[in-house]
């Protein structure tokens, strides 16, 4: 059974990103700080964050301007190495 390609990203373009990780007093300074590195100017108004219900997790939640694979690929990298992310989507 043949997979069809996954579609193509026209870049650039508006693009979410949602970090998640355990909720931590420095949590939303140092990822967007990570995410102005790669997406400066991004508009601020397009972040959210919202805690699990006992607090313990931080989801984090911004669009940027994607100019390329390799703009997402670094924040990705960047993103993780904090220690304070566990996932990226």
């Amino acid at each position: 059974m043949e997979h069809p390609d996954p579609p193509k990203i026209e870049f650039p373009c508006d693009y979410p990103v949602k970090v998640l990780g355990r909720s931590h007093d420095e949590f939303e300074d140092r990822i967007v700080e990570v995410i102005e590195r790669h997406a400066p100017g991004f508009p601020r108004d397009s972040l959210s964050l919202r805690l699990s219900g006992k607090g313990t997790f931080s989801a984090l939640t911004v669009t940027i301007v994607a100019t390329g694979p390799e703009q997402l690929d670094a924040l990705h990298r960047d993103l993780m190495d904090t220690g304070l992310v566990n996932m990226v989507i």
